[in-house]
């Protein structure tokens, strides 16, 4: 039996996602591209903020906080469904693209947040993808530097 998913009001979660099989989907730079454009429409259908985000080549992470009454489960539910079915489209493929359930924490010390928004942007330095997390383009430091917010909340400092 699964143990039930922590949720409280106004939390922000480390969320993380992997692909089944451990398969290296996002290897194409494509479909990087397209989770980035369902997590767009997700904004629009959903009321969430996102401080920090990185799309490595077999997973995901997050740093998502729901606002008012939308749900974390929800907004993710509908995200990872929602790009299986156009990745398996593309693909010709039929299955889960997702390997089981997502993974969530609440963040809930500033220690805790620091800690796992350095780890999210260095994952792409770690796999020796770039040198600087800046230059990941699928990463959130990246979207703040060049002040995209279409995906990552725009951030207060300058």
């Amino acid at each position: 039996m699964r143990q039930p998913r922590q949720l409280e009001k106004d939390a922000t979660y480390h969320v993380t996602g992997k692909i089944n099989r451990d398969e290296s989907i996002f290897d194409e730079e494509e479909f990087k591209s397209t989770f980035l454009e369902v997590v767009k429409r997700a904004k629009k259908k959903y009321d969430f903020e996102i401080n920090n985000f990185c799309i490595m080549h077999n997973h995901i992470h997050f740093m998502i906080k729901p606002l008012g009454d939308s749900s974390l489960s929800r907004i993710m539910q509908w995200i990872l469904s929602i790009f299986a079915v156009i990745y398996n489209k593309a693909k010709g493929y039929s299955g889960h693209v997702w390997k089981g359930r997502f993974f969530s924490k609440i963040l809930d010390s500033l220690a805790y947040f620091v800690n796992t928004f350095r780890y999210i942007c260095n994952n792409p330095v770690v796999l020796g993808l770039v040198t600087n997390a800046c230059e990941y383009k699928f990463g959130g430091l990246y979207h703040l530097k060049k002040r995209i917010y279409d995906i990552i909340k725009k951030s207060r400092f300058k």
